[in-house]
């Protein structure tokens, strides 16, 4: 059987919220984006579940020389994955990756003043919070961000995304305590493979989004 692209971020949204009926019109939940791609998909979860909206900010450490290729990722509070089987297979001292960590903290502390203002981030101690991107390939940004989470003592943690990587998505299983992946196809390929528009999405989008539900720290 053929699988089906999705149209956008937006369709994308609404069909990954059809697996998430069990969280809808909970007082505990809060869902959380993943920028940039992550929070036009979070804003649909979060409008169809009642549930407030807020990012949580993610970089990825990308390898001395072949950036692309992540050897890890930091999150907001300062949680950091390394992929282990990259790092020792290339040789990356830790001084190239404390080098890689100085680099995108300061772009972490940009994105939180740009996305989040003066507002303070949302409270999610014993909160079941569902962390939503684009996309699962690597899940390095993915894994950074629940290793943090965890540090704010939630009810729970859900990863949600609407496609992935089969085997990102089972290894996932063992860190949050939920996780859907709408679509797992095999061969993966790519995220954007499996968009037929995966244009990035800018900040001044992802401000936008985020205000639309408004200050989810008050919810």
């Amino acid at each position: 059987m053929k699988l089906q692209r999705f149209r956008n971020r937006t369709d994308a949204g609404r069909q990954l919220v059809e697996k998430l009926a069990a969280y809808a019109n909970r007082s505990d939940v809060v869902v959380l984006g993943l920028p940039r791609g992550g929070v036009p998909v979070g804003f649909e979860v979060a409008r169809a579940l009642g549930a407030p909206l807020d990012v949580f900010l993610v970089r990825k450490l990308g390898v001395p020389g072949y950036e692309e290729l992540a050897m890890g990722a930091v999150a907001s509070g300062g949680g950091c994955v390394l992929n282990d089987e990259i790092v020792h297979g290339l040789g990356i001292s830790e001084h190239e990756i404390d080098d890689a960590v100085a680099r995108e903290l300061p772009e972490l502390a940009r994105r939180e003043q740009l996305f989040r203002g003066d507002r303070p981030p949302p409270d999610i101690e014993g909160r079941t919070v569902i962390l939503v991107d684009d996309g699962l390939a690597t899940g390095a940004t993915m894994r950074a961000a629940v290793a943090a989470l965890r540090r704010q003592r939630p009810a729970g943690i859900v990863v949600a995304v609407p496609t992935a990587s089969p085997d990102t998505c089972e290894a996932l299983k063992a860190e949050a305590d939920d996780v859907i992946c709408a679509m797992t196809p095999d061969p993966f390929f790519a995220v954007g493979h499996w968009y037929d528009d995966f244009t990035q999405t800018t900040d001044e989008e992802v401000r936008d989004f985020l205000y639309a539900k408004g200050d989810p720290s008050t919810s």
